[in-house]
């Protein structure tokens, strides 16, 4: 079976992991430090502060709470979203307010988005979705009119550019994944990049169950056995074994990138004459793409994964939108036309860092063929 995801585990991370054993401070330590200062430096944000967690949801959660949202709010995001942003939101005890999409990128639709904001409205989630990023400067605008914060969902768009500057950069409050079957791993993990030190100290006690011990402290692998906890906190740190993994990650990131865009561009290329399959409009310039989609016609979908399937190839659907589920079928939302359809004809191809092209071959051959017979 040809998987939708597939980590690329190499030398340099099984030997990551057996040094960390070696060493054996397993919890936070010198290696989560160390990864929190070379994703600062890839992401060229030296007027900002990254803070590592231990996993996106953890850094969606702590990124609400940065905010200021709480009970009787009301947060927007794409109800074309992972189920992690909205369990988030409930985790705060604010609402969230489902709204729809563009059909061209899949990211928010700003001009449905004003119909949903009121005086609850405390926040914003955006989401960059595969190989589409949000119109940020229109994000910002909208942001700043209405006088709330943004939590970029950034979960999708590690290593990719906007307008030349690195995602993570330029927006409010952002978030990304580190999980095991993101652009780079960590096994698990996330990380928050915020505005201002006393952001990042915030963060740095909820993190760590609300304890007061200076990070300075556990970076050299020790503990403070006497702090104060003054606020609210979770058990949300990174460990050692994980912040050394995602340095080995790092460390090769212009090989992710590259060979996933290659690998998106094959499927372009390869499939721009199958009528009956939609690909995604981008040349992938400036984009480190996690996922790659399709569109189908809906009455077709789940015949065409069963065979896809059936010939060895692992098919994903990404998503069902937050307003198909029980738990949020009472949700505030707004006019979802588009987001309904879409969910119904999206399809995630495996997409691989170093995919070998005899699997992009295959993938292809097959669906050219479904639609040929």
């Amino acid at each position: 079976m040809i998987p939708v995801f597939k980590p690329l585990l190499e030398k340099e991370e099984f030997d990551a992991a057996h040094n960390t054993l070696e060493i054996g401070w397993l919890g936070m330590g010198k290696f989560v430090n160390k990864f929190e200062e070379e994703v600062k430096k890839f992401l060229q944000c030296e007027d900002k502060y990254v803070v590592a967690v231990s996993t996106g949801h953890a850094a969606l959660h702590l990124g609400l709470l940065i905010a200021g949202v709480g009970p009787g709010d009301e947060v927007i995001t794409p109800s074309f979203n992972n189920i992690s942003d909205f369990q988030a939101i409930l985790a705060t005890g604010a609402s969230p307010v489902f709204c729809d999409i563009h059909t061209d990128t899949l990211c928010i639709d700003l001009a449905k988005a004003e119909e949903l904001v009121n005086e609850k409205t405390k926040a914003i989630i955006v989401m960059d979705y595969d190989v589409f990023l949000c119109d940020h400067d229109e994000v910002a605008k909208f942001a700043k009119k209405h006088n709330i914060r943004v939590i970029h969902d950034a979960a999708h768009s590690f290593g990719s550019k906007y307008k030349g500057k690195m995602i993570g950069s330029f927006s409010d409050i952002t978030m990304f994944s580190f999980d095991p079957v993101k652009t780079i791993t960590c096994l698990d993990g996330g990380a928050l990049v915020v505005n201002t030190e006393e952001e990042m100290i915030a963060l740095h006690q909820m993190r760590l169950v609300g304890m007061g011990q200076p990070a300075s402290v556990m970076y050299q692998n020790k503990r403070a056995w006497t702090y104060s906890v003054d606020r609210l906190g979770f058990r949300y740190h990174m460990s050692n074994m994980h912040a050394a993994i995602g340095l080995a990650q790092l460390s090769k990131i212009a090989k992710i990138s590259e060979t996933r865009r290659w690998a998106c561009k094959y499927y372009n290329e390869t499939l721009k004459d199958v009528q009956e399959v939609t690909t995604p409009n981008t040349d992938f310039k400036d984009i480190t793409p996690f996922l790659y989609y399709i569109k189908v016609a809906a009455d077709i979908r789940d015949e065409f994964r069963e065979y896809l399937i059936d010939k060895g190839i692992d098919i994903g659907i990404h998503w069902q939108p937050g307003h198909w589920f029980k738990l949020f079928e009472d949700t505030k939302k707004g006019d979802l036309t588009v987001t309904d359809t879409i969910a119904k004809e999206i399809l995630s191809l495996p997409l691989h860092s170093c995919m070998a092209e005899e699997d992009l071959e295959k993938i292809t051959t097959e669906i050219k063929r479904f639609f040929n017979k």
